[in-house]
C-alpha cells in the first residue's frame, strides 16, 4: 500500500519545499486538509492520525500540541522545530552524522529534523571528536551566514521590501546578540561537545544558501595534528555518502572566495578545509542549501528512510 502523509504547516517556507519535492512521487501519497479546517482540533487530529507519516513543519509550540494529538502508535513524525531536537526518545535526523545514525533514523517513530546552522556546524565537529582529534571540552566559536529565507515569512517581506529605507543599504546584518541562538543545544548535544560554543549567525541580502564557518588552532587540538590529518579525518567519516562530501585540499586552496549559493536547491553538503600548516591555523568551512540540508531536504531524506524507501527519492 502507498503510504499517505501530512505535511502539517505545508503553507509555510518548509513546508511549501517539502511539498515540491513529494508531489512528483508516485511511491507515496500526499494528503492535505481542508484550508477551511486547519485550525479545527478534531480535523487536524483526524490527518495527524490517519497518515503513515506526518511531517510537521510548525512553530515550537504548535509542533508540541500536534504529537499530543497524535494517539495512532504507527504514525512516524518528523518535527521539523525546534522542539524535540534534543528531546530523549526522538531521533537526531541527521543520517550522516555517525556511523549507526541512519540506522537509527530508519528504525525510528520520531525524528527531529536539524535546523540548518546545527547541521554545518555538527558536520564539522562531530568526526573531529570522535576521531579523538578534537577535545570535547575545547571552546569553539562557529561563524555563519544565511539567506534571508531562513527567518520565515516576516523577515522574507522585510527584505524584499523595495520601499524599505535600508533596502539597498544594508548586505547582511547580525543578530542573536545575546549569545542564544535557538541551534545552540542541538549543536552542542549532537556535536559530540562538553562546553558551550559560541554562535556568531549573520543573515545576507539573498534569497537561500549558507555557510557555517569553525577557526581552529591546531595546538589547541589533540596530539600534534596537522591540517592533512584533520581532512583525512573528515574525509574517512563521510566517504560513500551522496550528500555530504569533502572537497580535496587541492580543490580548497585554489579556491580564492566562498559562494554562500553555491548548492542551493539541492540536498548536498560540502565540507572545506582552509589555512596553513605554517600558521598552525584551519578554517573548516561547511556549504549548504538552508532550505535544502538545513531543512526541506533533509526532512525528505529522514522521510524516505523511515518508510523504507530510496533515501535519495525526490533529492
Amino acid at each position: 500500500m502507498t503510504p499517505k502523509v501530512f505535511i502539517d504547516g505545508e503553507a509555510g517556507t518548509t513546508g511549501l519545499q517539502i511539498r515540491e519535492r513529494l508531489l512528483p512521487r508516485n511511491d507515496l501519497q500526499l494528503v492535505s486538509i481542508d484550508p477551511d479546517r486547519r485550525k479545527d482540533p478534531a480535523a487536524r487530529a483526524a490527518m495527524l492520525n490517519d497518515a503513515d507519516a506526518v511531517i510537521l513543519c510548525l512553530p515550537d509550540e504548535a509542533a508540541v500540541e500536534a504529537v499530543a494529538l497524535i494517539t495512532n502508535p504507527a504514525v512516524k513524525v518528523i518535527d521539523a522545530s525546534t522542539a524535540h531536537r534534543t528531546t530523549p526518545g526522538w531521533t537526531y535526523g541527521f543520517p550522516e552524522m555517525d556511523e549507526t545514525q541512519r540506522g537509527r533514523v530508519a528504525a525510528s517513530s520520531r525524528v527531529s529534523n536539524p535546523g540548518c546552522y546545527a547541521t554545518g556546524a555538527i558536520a564539522l565537529t562531530r568526526p573531529l571528536v570522535t576521531a579523538d582529534i578534537m577535545p570535547p571540552d575545547l571552546p569553539l566559536s562557529f561563524n555563519a551566514v544565511s539567506g534571508y529565507s531562513g527567518g520565515g515569512k516576516a523577515m522574507i517581506a522585510e527584505f524584499e521590501d523595495e520601499s524599505a529605507p535600508n533596502f539597498t543599504r544594508v548586505p547582511y546584518r547580525i543578530y542573536a546578540l545575546g549569545l542564544g541562538h535557538k541551534h545552540l543545544p542541538e549543536i552542542q548535544a549532537h556535536g559530540g561537545l562538553l562546553t558551550r560554543p559560541i554562535f556568531t549567525p549573520a543573515v545576507g541580502r539573498y534569497y537561500q544558501g549558507m555557510l557555517v564557518e569553525l577557526p581552529l588552532h591546531l595546538g589547541m587540538l589533540n596530539g600534534n595534528v596537522s591540517m592533512a590529518e584533520i581532512h583525512d579525518a573528515l574525509t574517512r567519516h563521510y566517504a560513500g555518502e551522496k550528500f555530504v562530501d569533502v572537497a580535496s585540499l587541492d580543490e580548497s586552496k585554489a579556491i580564492g572566495t566562498l559562494d554562500p549559493e553555491g548548492l542551493n536547491n539541492t540536498n548536498r553538503l560540502k565540507i572545506f578545509v582552509f589555512g596553513s600548516e605554517t600558521s598552525g591555523q584551519v578554517r573548516l568551512v561547511a556549504l549548504l542549501d538552508n532550505l535544502g540540508k538545513g531543512a526541506s531536504g533533509a526532512a525528505v531524506q529522514n522521510l524516505n528512510l523511515m518508510l523504507g524507501l530510496k533515501e535519495g527519492a525526490g533529492l
